[in-house]
């Protein structure tokens, strides 16, 4: 399925049946089922889940959710594949590169609803003028791992400019969270990044706001999804039904409350995944840029820094969603490959 048709879907989840009970002084529940997730990253893009975990969404329906992070381009979807991890987040195009190896995953859920990731320059370095091709042209660019959705974006946003990935550039393919050493260090002179580490990296000199508007740029589509097993909805549908209801209801609160999101967020996103101190997502009035921050991954830049809500509501997909499209109308067949490494489990 098209990734901006996943994204219109309107599916809603159906009212559950309460059990009337007579008021005993406590109600004996099974213990949770506890969950791991993969992410590729450690970013406020997956807020919705972070604040489902945080509102204890998940707990209603007996489940505990666990994080881990892998930051390897396919290594999130083979911890799915090998019955590590219950789910992963990352594009659904990731589903359809399993598929062509006889494997059967399902996007079951939305999460990030437009490509949530800014072109930055290193200081010195910005474009004079709008000729993506001419400016680009035999720059160092620093990029996750091959077969990730960043990834996937650079190659494609290239072909755009008519340039070749290879012999007119030089991509730097790094773990997500390392865009930003690698342009430090001087490997590159540009970086595919998203937040926190856009706004550290403004902080810290290293680059000014993004020359590059991926989330204007290409619009709303299906950028990150959570995706299961076929055989977890088949074996476990009550399972998958209670995680989409989390996240629906993540999802719903961080639309409608995202002051109170982004503080309730900050606990979650820290730095070193999950071990360091608290990433503010908002910052104070007297460093503000020249307008007014929002949860960065569920708005889009304006060119003078400010943003604007997506959608009107969370899109979700419930069931089993058989998704064979990849980035938009474009599919690429084939991820890299990559060991899982680097995972930190909070």
């Amino acid at each position: 399925m098209h990734r901006r048709k996943f994204l219109q879907s309107t599916a809603t989840l159906g009212a559950t049946v309460g059990l009337t009970l007579a008021a005993p002084p406590f109600i004996a529940r099974a213990a949770p089922k506890e969950l791991l997730v993969a992410e590729p990253v450690h970013s406020t893009g997956y807020l919705p889940m972070y604040i489902a975990m945080a509102n204890n969404y998940f707990a209603e329906s007996d489940i505990a959710v666990k994080i881990v992070t892998i930051e390897t381009g396919s290594g999130h979807t083979n911890a799915v594949l090998s019955g590590q991890a219950f789910a992963f987040i990352g594009g659904p195009e990731h589903n359809a590169f399993a598929k062509a190896k006889g494997a059967e995953l399902r996007a079951v859920v939305h999460c990030v609803d437009r490509g949530n990731v800014y072109l930055c320059a290193a200081k010195g370095q910005d474009p004079k003028d709008q000729d993506w091709s001419a400016y680009m042209k035999g720059k160092t660019i620093a990029v996750g791992p091959y077969g990730g959705t960043p990834n996937s974006i650079m190659r494609y946003l290239l072909g755009k400019w008519k340039l070749d990935a290879k012999r007119d550039v030089t991509l730097i393919e790094v773990p997500n969270s390392a865009v930003p050493a690698a342009v430090r260090s001087g490997q590159a002179v540009i970086g595919n990044s998203t937040e926190p580490m856009i706004t550290q990296g403004i902080r810290n000199g290293l680059w000014s706001e993004p020359f590059f508007n991926v989330p204007k740029e290409l619009g709303p589509y299906a950028y990150s999804t959570i995706n299961v097993r076929l055989d977890s909805i088949q074996k476990d549908p009550e399972v998958v039904r209670g995680f989409v209801k989390g996240m629906v209801k993540g999802l719903k609160f961080l639309y409608a409350n995202p002051h109170e999101s982004a503080a309730r967020g900050g606990a979650w996103l820290r730095q070193g995944n999950g071990e360091g101190p608290e990433i503010p997502l908002r910052q104070p009035a007297r460093v503000r840029r020249s307008c007014q921050e929002a949860i960065p991954d569920h708005a889009a830049r304006r060119p003078q820094g400010d943003a604007r809500p997506l959608v009107q509501g969370p899109a979700v997909e419930q069931g089993r969603h058989d998704q064979q499209g990849s980035l938009g109308d474009r599919q690429r067949r084939g991820a890299g490959g990559g060991h899982p490494q680097d995972r930190r489990q909070i």
